[in-house]
């Protein structure tokens, strides 16, 4: 882990020498905050960054950067390392809860090909609302015990309903209400703030530096990054949430997590769905 970071560290420090901030990295700072005219700049910065990959393929994250690595992703879903979290989570959805309900009696369209409408903001609650923390609401309103945000049963469900919803643009709103505005804000402030001991942000790696290696893997870039969750990840040998991507992500740059589902790490989420708005739903994913 800390020759991971190390690497990381030194990668985004080349990184950083050949940027220019004021003329190629997306904004972070406006007067006005406009979710539209960021989404704009946010993929035309990467559009232009790697001409050579088609739009639609940078939700394969590091799999997107070149042909060799894109024919690697091509074999590796001839037999996905997630098809038995995706049978697994198939399974649980049908599955009734002890009262008779279902997960199907939560969402509109019964849940099936929903995926790409989350995260939202509930206008009612004024916070936003992800698939995962969605998930478990519904288990704890028909008297079922959460799951864990991270892995497991969590990330079996939502593989199944990303899997449903496969090929489908993501399709983020956000009201015309302060509040979404302000949690929008909030999730791109925390993706632009550097923390932790290796004062990294997550823009550090996903911005400045997708398409670098690092020791044998290569940085996803932050465009359509959401669009590919749950994911198999062969570091942790099994499946993660966005939450476990979250949490993970804050301990390699030895800062502190926050509790899964915190209100920022769900802003985080706002903010990356609604950027990569009309990329295509590709969860399940795979990554090195």
């Amino acid at each position: 882990m800390k020759l991971r970071s190390a690497v990381c560290l030194a990668s985004a420090a080349l990184a950083l020498a050949a940027v220019t901030f004021a003329g190629t990295l997306p904004s972070r700072a406006t007067d006005k905050i406009d979710p539209v005219a960021d989404a704009k700049a946010f993929q035309k910065f990467f559009t232009d960054k790697f001409p050579k990959v088609k739009y639609e393929d940078f939700v394969n994250g590091p799999y997107s950067m070149n042909e060799d690595l894109h024919r690697q992703w091509q074999e590796k879903e001839q037999f996905p390392p997630y098809e038995f979290s995706l049978e697994m989570g198939k399974e649980m959805f049908s599955k009734p809860f002890k009262n008779g309900k279902s997960y199907e009696d939560c969402f509109p369209n019964k849940g099936i090909g929903i995926r790409q409408n989350y995260p939202y903001f509930d206008e009612k609650e004024g916070k936003v609302v992800t698939l995962e923390l969605a998930l478990n609401r519904c288990r704890e309103a028909n008297g079922e015990a959460p799951f864990s945000y991270v892995k497991d049963e969590m990330a079996a469900l939502t593989a199944y309903m990303a899997f449903t919803s496969r090929g489908k643009p993501m399709d983020i709103k956000i009201p015309n209400d302060p509040r979404a505005l302000a949690a929008y804000e909030n999730g791109k402030e925390y993706f632009y703030t550097r923390r932790g001991q290796l004062n990294f942000s997550c823009a550090t790696c996903h911005v400045q530096s997708p398409g670098e290696r690092i020791r044998a893997e290569i940085l996803a870039p932050a465009l359509g990054i959401v669009n590919a969750m749950p994911i198999y990840r062969s570091e942790w040998s099994g499946m993660g949430t966005t939450s476990r991507r979250f949490t993970t992500c804050n301990s390699q740059i030895r800062g502190v997590p926050l509790t899964p589902q915190d209100d920022e790490y769900r802003n985080v989420e706002y903010y990356l769905s609604y950027v990569s708005n009309g990329l295509p739903i590709s969860g399940p994913g795979a990554r090195p």
